[in-house]
């Protein structure tokens, strides 16, 4: 993307994307597939037969380090082999095809594990441990939960007290649900300095002191090691301090933006890999004289399992190209690479939300159907649907719950239009303004007109709404920080609003390139997410609106959702048994 083009983080709210510039997976490299050739084949002949094994996953994260997989992100000075973002897109779809177990430990070991350290660790802390965590003789974990903090993690108790001779800080505290803690060499561990000084440090793991709990029984990712760490009296070196004393929680929340990323991605291409077993069954499994994949529930099933995948992935290399963008701008201002990335991650911490929301949300889906598609057998244990059903569930929880995500998309957007980096007021007001004149019924000519006026027009419902929560707020009728429920509503708007105009960026991209393999298919899954969409913004809209407004007020806002919603009705039945017939031929998630 141009400099001109590129869109500061949420800045979709209020401007438009070129899509000639906007990147999608059509756009992929040929040395750029190999590498997701090669990530594929670690996974389908060693991950699928081993992954879900605890004991295996020492090896298999060792075996990953000898293949680059480690080190996709690291500096070369540390023992990295920096790739792009978006082959560090591809190597989190591929390895989410695999075992939900071993993507568990490998994505605790170089996110939250090794990003502390690249991101806020001094140049002798990084060039102790990253080439270990690179080359895999070194792995890590990351001790941020307890008992009494998870989502408010920064209410810990954990503490830490300079010593006498002020060479160490010694380290007490209990931390839960510790990802890979039962192997690994280094922990990432915050605590409080003086009672109220948050604070992030490195934790070799033979340190006197440390002692595990015994591995958590788990609903899923039962291949994977959780355990509780307990710190009694653990002397850590004061060079081994994170970033600046009290300033954890920055840690924490810069790390967490690529894991959300990462994980919406890890969730796509387990996706792939679910629908890919339901259509496959569907196929082979006889009833009433025919496959299954004949009837119109199952093939309803297979299509909006297609469409919430494509859709997610449309998202996704939209805003890997934002980020790699961010990044090199970054990198030619003088900054390094680690900073340079951090700054990427954190432009776009929106954006990372919605894909995590989105991922984690849609996998759950498609593996819900997926057991409904196979009956009975997918209930049993000797069937794959089973354990990836329980496998999935983790996903909305880790990382930031997803009611904690969706706060985080309103209450970020909110804070950077306070800082004057994201101007809401002005459009938001134009909104409230064009509501007392009347409709433009124009159709914007060319391809796609109608799509093109229906995602104007979902950009402006989202501001009408969410501005007149805001006014409300500084009207004093409310705080809408304790008003949750309506801060979903409109985090829920924003995410269909982004979902539905990176498909559209897409398709329009494919049509203008003249690259129509699919195409007929995928401006199928176009019309009926942007109908689906417009459907639940309505619903959601009006449900925030009710929620404050009253009188004259909530008549003419109501009044405006209609008037934003006008993308003609579908015939979703047609367009479903389209796109699932081409699934249903291939024998495969074939998009």
């Amino acid at each position: 993307m141009s400099e001109f083009q590129l869109l500061k983080g949420g800045e979709f709210l209020i401007r438009n994307t070129d899509y000639i510039l906007n990147f999608t997976p059509e756009d992929l490299s040929e040395d750029q597939q190999i590498i997701r050739q090669s990530v594929r084949d670690f996974v389908e002949h060693e991950v699928w037969k081993r992954g879900n094994i605890l004991k295996e996953q020492v090896g298999l994260l060792e075996e990953a380090a000898s293949l680059g997989l480690l080190a996709a992100h690291i500096p070369e000075e540390y023992g990295g082999s920096p790739l792009d973002t978006f082959s560090n897109t591809l190597i989190s779809e591929e390895l989410g095809r695999g075992e939900p177990s071993f993507n568990t430990s490998l994505a605790a070991h170089t996110g939250i594990g090794m990003l502390p350290i690249l991101y806020f660790g001094t140049e002798e802390i990084k060039k102790k441990y990253l080439p270990g965590m690179c080359n895999g003789s070194i792995k890590a974990a990351y001790c941020l939960t307890e008992p009494g903090s998870g989502s408010d993690a920064l209410a810990a108790k954990s503490h830490a007290s300079l010593s006498a001779d002020k060479k160490y800080y010694i380290l007490n505290g209990q931390k839960i649900w510790i990802s890979n803690a039962g192997f690994a060499d280094v922990f990432i561990v915050f605590a409080q300095i003086d009672g109220d000084k948050f604070t992030g440090f490195v934790v070799d793991r033979n340190t006197n002191g440390i002692t595990l709990g015994e591995e958590e029984h788990k609903m899923g990712i039962m291949g994977s090691s959780t355990r509780q760490v307990f710190f009694e009296n653990v002397n850590v070196p004061v060079g081994n301090v994170l970033g600046e004393i009290g300033k954890g929680h920055l840690i924490a929340f810069n790390v967490l933006n690529i894991g959300r990323y990462k994980l919406g991605v890890m969730c796509m291409g387990g996706a792939k890999k679910s629908l890919g077993i339901g259509i496959k069954y569907a196929n082979e499994r006889i009833q009433f004289g025919q496959a299954i994949s004949g009837f119109g529930a199952i093939q309803y099933k297979l299509a909006e399992s297609a469409i919430r995948t494509f859709a997610l992935e449309s998202t996704v290399y939209r805003v890997a190209d934002l980020m790699e963008d961010k990044k090199a701008a970054m990198m030619k201002t003088g900054l390094d690479y680690a900073a340079s990335m951090r700054m990427s991650a954190e432009e776009y911490a929106v954006e990372c939300a919605i894909i995590k929301i989105s991922g984690s949300e849609m996998i759950d889906y498609v593996v819900d159907e997926l057991i409904q598609i196979h009956g009975g057998y997918g209930y049993s244990e000797e069937y794959a649907p089973a354990r990836a059903y329980r496998d999935s569930r983790i996903n909305r929880i880790y990382e930031g719950t997803n009611e904690i995500n969706r706060m985080l998309i309103i209450n970020m957007i909110l804070r950077r239009t306070m800082k004057g980096d994201l101007d809401l007021v002005g459009p938001a007001w134009e909104v409230q303004k064009e509501l007392t004149g009347l409709p433009d019924m124009s159709i914007p000519e060319g391809m796609y007109g109608k799509e093109i006026r229906s995602i104007k027009d979902y950009r402006k419902m989202v501001l009408m709404v969410a501005g007149a929560a805001v006014k409300y707020q500084i009207d004093g009728k409310h705080d809408l920080k304790n008003q949750q429920e309506i801060l979903i509503n409109v985090a829920d708007m924003i995410i269909d609003l982004y979902l539905a105009e990176s498909i559209l960026l897409r398709i329009q991209k494919l049509r203008e390139k003249n690259l129509l393999q699919h195409l007929t298919e995928f401006e199928a899954m176009m019309n009926v997410f942007i109908w689906d969409a417009q459907n639940r913004l309505v619903k959601n809209g009006q449900d925030a609106l009710a929620s404050f407004a009253t009188g004259d007020e909530l008549r003419i806002m109501l009044f405006g959702i209609k008037r934003f919603a006008r993308y003609e009705p579908v015939n979703v039945k047609e367009k479903r048994r389209l796109i699932a017939g081409k699934l249903i031929e291939a024998g495969e998630y074939c998009f």
